[in-house]
């Protein structure tokens, strides 16, 4: 079993506030599901292309990035996201759409492939209520993520990733979800666990601008909920290691209160579709990002699905320079596979939305890629509810000195 991590090995992607890889629009407040985990309320409403123009801009003047995440609500039911997708595209962003798919054919993703789409984020978990698959398991809903994945495959030349919600019941589904994308890595290029959070915590009282606020109207207060919402992303990795023992993470983001959280995990996995032979190490981590930024002024995010089948060419070239590399070109050779079999390289991310730490403070995630736009200026996505209800965010304060610590809002 490999040793507990420890973030001073890892490298620190050196994503902040004004020099990103990411940023996240969103279009709509529109959604044709409710998942369990979302954060944001179902409203009948679409943004006008001036109103997201207007975004776009903000983004340009505050922030270099490289893709920009075209997120909602559910944005392929805003009637004009073609034209959405061309106005990041013209901009000479990388336009991603974060969707459940369930709007996606395969006529509209040419569509939107001709549009300028360079990937897509699929979120597919068993909370969602999906017509037909209601009490359906991770496992079984790897079905639905295969045609998914199959259908972006068969158009080509895009970006195929997947992110789930993970619940305190699901927690154990993560190894097999590891296992399918393993299967099909050469179809599903980024696997990504969101660990489940909630704002009820009855342990803290709530102000904007000094006077104190109700939270139960916001769309993730819920004080009926009893499941857990302190999952963090160490015990994933823990999780993960009982069935991939050496899964050894290489990147991450901390957290804006504790230099030693994980908000961000990132592991690149490198592997054909029957074994994983190895992972890429914090230096490969550190000149991906670097020798981006050099060629093109700005940090990457998703990459064309090319480069993710020239995982042999990476180890050939850059095994001096990675410790992890190195292991992957001695399993390869010894077993034969780094001449005879296509190497596929697979990132996986673990994301640790806010904690609440016991004094109150909100350790949110530090250089933040889903920065959104809240009155002309950049705010946190996952917590845009609160600027909509009270018209800025919400601090939290404790109770009585004695209480733990505890994740919320």
């Amino acid at each position: 079993m490999t040793a507990e991590l420890d973030h001073r090995e890892l490298y620190r992607l050196p994503w902040n506030l004004a020099d990103n890889a990411i940023a996240w629009l969103e279009p709509t407040a529109k959604c044709n599901l409710a998942c369990e985990g979302c954060y944001r309320a179902n409203i009948n409403q679409h943004k006008s292309l001036d109103e997201v123009a207007a975004d776009l801009d903000v983004f340009h003047a505050n922030r270099k990035i490289d893709g920009v995440s075209i997120a909602g609500g559910e944005p392929l039911t805003h009637p004009q996201i073609l034209d959405i997708v061309r106005m990041v595209k013209t901009r000479g962003w990388k336009p991603i759409i974060n969707t459940n798919g369930l709007a996606l054919t395969r006529e509209l993703l040419v569509k939107l492939k001709q549009a300028g789409l360079e990937g897509l984020t699929f979120h597919v978990d068993s909370k969602q209520h999906r017509p037909g698959w209601k009490d359906k398991s991770e496992q079984e809903h790897n079905q639905l993520r295969l045609n998914f994945a199959r259908m972006v495959a068969d158009v080509g030349g895009l970006s195929c990733a997947f992110n789930a919600t993970i619940y305190d019941d699901t927690l154990n589904d993560i190894p097999g979800l590891m296992e399918w994308a393993r299967e099909h890595i050469d179809i599903v290029h980024v696997m990504v666990f969101i660990l489940y959070r909630t704002s009820d915590t009855p342990e803290f009282d709530y102000y904007v601008a000094g006077q104190k606020v109700d939270m139960s109207p916001l769309k993730y207060d819920d004080a009926s909920d009893a499941r857990r919402s302190d999952i963090s992303a160490p015990e994933a990795v823990r999780k993960i290691r009982e069935f991939y023992p050496e899964f050894s993470p290489s990147a991450y983001l901390n957290g804006t209160e504790k230099a030693d959280s994980f908000k961000w995990l990132l592991t690149g996995r490198l592997g054909t579709r029957k074994r994983i032979y190895g992972y890429v190490g914090s230096k490969f981590m550190e000149m991906a990002q670097t020798f981006h930024h050099l060629q093109h002024g700005r940090y990457l995010a998703y990459s064309h699905p090319q480069v993710h089948r020239r995982g042999r060419l990476m180890v050939l070239l850059l095994w001096p320079f990675d410790s992890g590399l190195r292991k992957v070109l001695v399993r390869s050779l010894m077993g034969l596979k780094l001449l005879a079999s296509r190497l596929h390289l697979q990132s996986i991310m673990i994301i640790q939305p806010v904690d609440m730490l016991e004094d109150g403070r909100q350790n949110m995630c530090d250089g933040c890629p889903d920065m959104t736009v809240w009155k002309g200026g950049l705010a946190w996505s996952c917590r845009l509810e609160e600027c909509m209800h009270f018209g800025g965010f919400v601090q939290c304060v404790p109770r009585n000195e004695n209480v733990a610590a505890k994740p919320g809002v």
